[in-house]
Parts: C-alpha cells; structure tokens; sequence
C-alpha cells in the first residue's frame, strides 16, 4: 500500500512479503477500532480517485487512501518537491454530503450535488472539497469516513494511546522490517517526545534484546512496549487496594469507590464496573477486577474528570429563558480580524456546532438589492444575509434543540429591511417565533424547553408586545434610535458621531421581533419601572464591567426578569476576548465572545457550557433568580451561596504530551502544569508544578495545592500544561476547563484540548482530586 510513497528497490518476492505486511498492519489496526472486516474499512484502505475543487479553474483529480495505520488519509501532490501529502483522521471535524461549503456551491453546478463532500478541519486549515465520479461513491467516502472518524473518537484513552504507540513505533521503523535497532529505538523515543540519554537508551535495548540479536522483534518489542507504558502510579494505587489473591474482588473495588472516589455507590455496582471494563474473563467470572481492567475503568467516562451524569442535559429546562447563561458569540460571521479578516457562512457552522446559541449578524445594503453580513467601515468581506439565513437553519439544531436567537445589527435601508424580513419568515418558517406564546400579552419568558426548536429575533421593535393584542399596528416604518453597539461601531470608525443615531425601522422586521427588543439602557431604576421582560439592553464590556463593580446586586436584580447582552469593546480589532466571568458572576445571560479567537476566554466558555449534554444553556445559581437575594460576588456577605469548601488539587502524571514543534523531531516539551480556579473575586487563585525537563511521554509530578471556595456554584477549574521557556513566554501544549459543580472526586484523568478547544486524541493529565465541606 505504499508503494506510491516511495519506490525502494525490491524483487517480487520482496515486494509481495511487503505488502502482505502492509496488508497485516491495516488490519491489525482495524481490529484496534473494532472495524476488523468492516467493508467501509476496506473501502478506504483501497481508496480511488476523487476530484479536488479550489476554484473555477483549479479542478485536479488526485488518488486518496487509507493509510495501513488507519489514522492516515493519504493523497498525491503534484508539487515537486511533495509528491505525497498525509491528513491525519484526528484534524478531521467533520465530512459534509453535497455542496455544503462555500466552495462547491460557487465552484460547482447544482447538478453534481450528490457528488460531491468536503472535509471539515478542526482550527483554521481550509475546507478539503471534493467530488466522486459517481453519486455512490460519493455515499461511501461519506458513509466510511464518517465511520472511521466515530470509532476513532469512541476509543478509550487507553485505545487511543496505544494505537497512536504503535503506529509511532512503526514510523521509527524506517526499513518496515518489523524489527527495531537502537538507533530505530532513539528515534522513537524522541517521536514520542521523551529524551532520554544514549546509556539509558542501550540499557533498556539490552533489557529488551533477550536473543542478543542487536535489534528488538515480536516478543521482544511488547516486552519493551510493556516497559515503556507501565504506569507506576496505578500500580502503587491498585496494589494498595487488590487484598484478594493480588487482584481486586468486588469488594475491594468497592472500598477503593468509597473511599478515595468518594461515590455512593453498592456492591451491585462495583460488580457492574467489572462487567464493564474488565479484560480478562477468567478474572470477570470472578468477579475481580485486574490491573489492566482498573486502568480500562478509570481512562473511560466513569474515572473521568467530568461528572457522568452532566454529559446529558440534567438541569430543570422549564425556566423562564432569563434563568439561563446562553452561550453567545459575536461578530459570528468573521473568520478572523475585525479590520480585513474574511466573513463566511462557515463561521455560523463552527458556532452553531460548539452549541453557540446567540448568534450576530451585522446586516448592511447590498447589491442588487439583496442585504448583506459584514463589518461595517472595515475591509472585511461579504456575504448575503439569505445565504447567512438559510445556513443557520440547516445547522442550527445539530448539537444542540434548545432556541437559538439571531441578535440583528441592523443598518439597512427599509426596503432591505423588508427584503430581510421576508428571508426570515420565508426560510425558518415554522421554527420562527413570530407572536408571543399564548392567546394574552406575556408578562415574563417562555422556556428553552418550550421553546426547543425555535429562532428567537432580536433587535428593534416599533411598539410594545401588546400592540399585536389590540391590533393597534399599522404604521409601515418608524424613525427609531440605533443600537448601542452600532452607535459604539460609528463612535470608533468615524470622527464625528451624531448626537443622536436613528434608523428607519421597517414594519414587517419590527413584527418578527418579539421576546428579544433592544432598547438603550438608562439605568437600573429607570428599567425597573419603565421597561418589559422582553425589552433588552447590550452593554459594552468596559460599561458592563463598571456596572458589575459598582452596582453588582442590582445588575444581578435587574437579570432576574430581563435579559442582558454584554459585547466585546470596538477597539479589539483583533477580535480578541473579554474575560466573561466578571459578567456571568452579576447573572447576566448573553455574555458575547468572539468564537472565532482562540483565548482564554473562550476556553472558559467553553467549560462554562461543557455541562448540562454542551447545549448553549446552563441555569443560572438559585441565588441569581430569587427576588429576596441580596447577593453581591465582590462582597460575600453570609447568605445561601456561600458554601465555603476546601479543595484538594494533587497533580499526579501526564500521558502522551503532543510534540510542538513536528518540524524539529527532536524538540522535546519541558512540562508543567498550571491549576487555576476562576468565580468571584474571593476564589480567583493560581498555582503550578515545576516543569520535568525533555519528557512529554510520561512525566510524573506529585504535587498538591490547596484552594478555599467560597461560592462553588460559579467556580470553576482550568487546567493548563504548558512547554516551559527561560527564554520566552511559555506555550500552550493542552488545557481543559469544567464547572467546579461538574468535577468528580478520586483519581480522575482529565482530557487535554488544544487552544482552540478541539481534543488531543492520545494526550491526558492524571490527578487525584478532594472538594470538602469547610467544618
């Protein structure tokens, strides 16, 4: 099988032995994903020809595959110095059917719809867009890849590290002998991001090398896999509680749940844990558990970091909407800067499937007559508003049902706006909420739960929600004062700014727009009496912050029965991030980032909505909704949120740290690990290991930290490893972020995500973690 990457010099037979090899390999890998004689495996193994699409004229038939490791995509390349590219599985997000990206749709006819699919990356690598010569080979690429992608992300950790182990292994091999010679074993080690000196090295190949033949094959390289992949702190763990012939009877299983997991659980269960994840049927018919049973446990979602149970949505749904953090994103149409940066309907599908549930769309005239998305004032590319429209409806609801709204920064022309108006109700239909819900005038927010399904407008609206009650609405347009941000967006790009921003509001835009109406915020008194649930202010995060500081039980008040959109300041032009936990700490809902932008920020986000099933809504602390709260996050007074708790932190080991610097193989990381808590201000603290010089494979730490929290129920955990630099500022190699709420006690593994939030397959950290009651 590859054969097309290299051509050395073999005889026939040579060649056959080889691919026989080759052909062992793939399937050995295929039996590692639970694909062992999968046809759709097959398929891809042998791969075929497929037409890569860039541009009009830049339209090449290349031959794609499988390579036999079966975390390869393979393909030729005309370059002359690059006859072969790779892709690995593990960049791959996801594969679309038909032409569902904004190349194939420009760059093909509707007539080879079927033909076509593109691959989705994960962070910024462009779209891989492709058409089949034929509709049923277009369905099986889809239908494998698709597979192959599932069962790769369906591994456990323990899966996962040793199918990536092993196709290291035979990536130092470089001869495809089989067989390994130390300098093949150096090399290796340095892939797997460990260095190690050369009498280390000939020590361990001598240990190894039991027929001294000089190099290391079959039961000699899994003594050395054995050596390598021992994990000392699970032996020291599991040996402590295996009282029951050097294994762990159901009983000891249960003493170690109890007492160092800290779960409530019976012996029922611990003997349901066997059933699950123990390997050896002799042991399973037992009931006990062995080593490589109690690693199976803790590398899968039971040992994980995560609370099992907040995987799927498990909070109550049927709050008014206001109760709830949305995950929200700003300037969602922007790829990148604020100034040139490209806009994309592709920007709305990378939100929409992180469970963004607040999407912006800043609406200006277009072209023939047809509204468009773009940054105002700015370079920035456009896109039609319809086009903008009828993606988020195909993508809106994949990962999550609950209401997604569509925050309109309306600088239209009336005419467009009722161009607008009519994509809106033309395209969503149904799943458009065009009246309130109920036959009388709503004093207070339907539910995400009521509202599953449903697109909420907001922006401005002519007249109060009872207007549609007395029918008193027939004036066709009305002058009516700009956003705040729009009026913030004028104020930074041009030189004088009105005294005061209007725009002509088109009737039919204004009717669409019912449980979400932006008004200008004049204080929290003034909303108090003046203002409805549904009227809504946004706030620049400089004036929200200000608020928070000086006026943070009132804000929390005023979010009890209105919503609140907080936005990034107009002088980040390069789309850079607030910190959102100031703004969730006072309740307000709509907290906006700019996804686009990997940060810090948006990794708290990120873990902000990890819990309750990832689905853009999180309810808000009992604290922030009940009326007779006082509560203020700068001065914590004693009250039914202070639930003040100790919290033990050991970072114990990390597996699999990825290489930073590919290019350099023999660049290794120096790690070390950084525990953050982030909540009110009391509980904001920082603390971090020593780095281990030159091991990312298995570095081990064995350090403590101590955290107080007072108010657990806006805590949370940030995880950060970092490559240590004398030099410079350390890199980012992995990070994870999780409700203080959400976090399990015990051993845990904790997966790592790279900066962008997406999972680094092989890699983890390993602690022990201890969340008490203060006495």
């Amino acid at each position: 099988m590859s054969c097309l990457h290299k051509s050395p010099k073999r005889t026939t037979s040579e060649e056959q032995a080889f691919q026989e090899r080759l052909e062992k390999v793939a399937q050995e890998n295929g039996k590692r994903l639970g694909l062992e004689g999968d046809a759709d495996l097959q398929f891809l193994l042998v791969g075929g020809e497929l037409v890569k699409i860039r541009s009009n004229s830049w339209k090449k038939s290349r031959i794609y595959r499988l390579e036999e490791d079966c975390r390869t995509l393979w393909h030729e390349s005309k370059k002359i110095f690059r006859k072969t590219q790779t892709l690995s599985i593990d960049d791959i997000d996801s594969v679309r059917k038909g032409r569902q990206s904004e190349g194939l749709k420009k760059y093909t006819d509707p007539s080879v719809e079927e033909q076509c699919f593109s691959i989705i990356f994960k962070g910024r690598k462009k779209n891989l867009d492709l058409m089949a010569p034929s509709v049923e080979e277009a369905t099986k690429w889809f239908t494998s890849l698709q597979k192959m992608i599932n069962n790769m992300r369906n591994l456990c950790q323990q899966q996962k590290s040793e199918h990536w182990l092993i196709n290291c292994m035979r990536k130092a091999d470089k001869n495809n002998d089989n067989m390994m010679t130390l300098k093949e074993l150096k090399r290796f080690l340095q892939q797997i991001n460990i260095e190690v000196d050369d009498t280390y090295a000939e020590e361990i190949f001598k240990k190894c090398d039991t027929s001294n033949s000089g190099s290391l094959e079959g039961s000699e390289i899994k003594h050395f896999y054995d050596l390598l992949t021992q994990r000392e702190e699970i032996d020291v763990i599991y040996d402590k509680y295996a009282q029951t012939d050097g294994e762990m009877s159901g009983r000891d299983l249960l003493n170690f749940l109890l007492n160092e997991q800290r779960e409530e659980v019976t012996l029922v269960e611990a003997h349901k844990l066997i059933e699950k994840y123990e390997v050896d049927g002799t042991a399973k018919q037992k009931k006990h558990m062995t080593k490589d049973g109690f690693l199976m446990y803790l590398q899968h979602e039971d040992g994980s970091i995560l609370n099992p149970a907040h995987k799927n949505v498990y909070q109550d749904m049927s709050q008014p909407l206001n109760h709830y953090f949305i995950s929200s994103s700003h300037n969602t149409y922007l790829m990148e800067d604020q100034l040139k940066g490209p806009s994309s309907t592709e920007a709305y599908i990378k939100a929409l499937m992180k469970s963004c549930r607040c999407v912006e769309l800043d609406c200006w005239d277009g072209a023939n007559g047809e509204p468009v998305i773009y940054h105002g004032y700015t370079l920035t590319s456009k896109i039609l508003f319809k086009d903008v429209i009828k993606i988020i409806k195909d993508y809106a609801f994949k990962t999550s049902d609950y209401p997604v709204i569509l925050s309109l920064e309306n600088h239209c022309s009336v005419d467009q706006q009722k161009l607008m108006a009519h994509h809106l109700i033309s395209i969503l239909g149904d799943a458009l909420v065009t009246k309130p819900i109920g036959d009388t005038v709503p004093t207070n927010f339907p539910s995400p739960k009521e509202l599953k399904g449903k697109f909420l407008i907001k922006g401005k609206r002519m007249n109060k929600l009872d207007a549609i009650f007395t029918n008193n609405n027939t004036i066709e347009e009305d002058t009516v004062s700009e956003e705040d941000e729009a009026a913030d967006c004028k104020e930074n790009d041009q030189k004088a700014k009105p005294k005061k921003s209007k725009i002509k509001l088109a009737k039919a835009l204004s009717d669409i727009v019912i449980y979400c109406k932006s008004v200008h915020f004049n204080g929290f008194e003034h909303a108090r009496d003046n203002l409805n649930f549904y009227e809504m202010s946004s706030y620049k995060e400089s004036k929200a912050l200000n608020l928070a500081e000086t006026s943070a039980t009132s804000f929390i008040h005023h979010n009890m029965d209105k919503l609140s959109r907080i936005y990034p300041a107009g002088s980040r032009t390069d789309s850079s991030n607030y910190n959102p936990v100031p703004m969730w700490n006072v309740g307000c809902q709509i907290v906006a980032l700019n996804f686009q932008t990997a940060s810090k920020e948006m990794q708290l986000n990120q873990g902000r909505f990890l819990s309750n099933g990832f689905c853009g809504y999180v309810l808000k602390p009992e604290f922030q909704r009940s009326l007779s709260s006082q509560f203020n996050p700068n001065t914590l007074t004693s009250g039914p949120w202070l639930k003040r708790k100790t919290f033990h932190v050991m970072v114990i080991s990390a597996q699999q740290l990825p290489k930073l610097n590919k290019d350099k193989h023999k660049s290794i990381v120096d790690p070390l690990v950084r525990v953050e808590i982030y909540g009110v201000p009391a509980d904001i603290a920082s603390n971090e290991t020593h780095y281990i010089e030159n091991n990312g494979f298995n570095p081990m730490w064995n350090e403590r930290f101590q955290f107080t929290i007072n108010v657990p129920e806006l805590a949370m955990l940030h995880f950060t490893v970092e490559d240590h630099d004398k030099a410079s500022q350390n890199d980012l190699i992995g990070q994870y972020c999780l409700p203080v709420t959400s976090v399990q006690n015990g051993y845990r593994h904790v997966p790592l995500l790279t900066k962008r939030n997406d999972v680094i397959s092989s890699a983890g950290l390993f602690v022990h973690l201890m969340l008490v009651d203060d006495q």
